[in-house]
């Protein structure tokens, strides 16, 4: 799942070499942490969050199958 986010934000940004994923699990979900270069915040969050909440909606759309919850961070 998290190759997945990584995949969608180097799609997204200017500098996709900036881009850094790291997934850790807390009790009951899996956290997602997506951090981008600070020029390219406002690309992956979107005008009103349609963007970041774009990107939520897929990684729920694709954990449909698993037994846990995903959640999305963008620090």
């Amino acid at each position: 799942m998290d190759e997945l986010v990584l995949f969608i934000a180097r799609s997204l940004v200017d500098q996709p070499d900036a881009v850094k994923v790291e997934m850790r699990e807390e009790d009951d979900a899996f956290v997602i942490e997506l951090s981008v270069d600070p020029s390219d915040v406002g690309k992956v969050i979107g005008k009103q969050g349609r963007i970041a909440k774009a990107i939520r909606t897929i990684v729920k759309a694709a954990s449909v199958d698993a037994q846990k919850k995903y959640v999305v961070d963008i620090l």
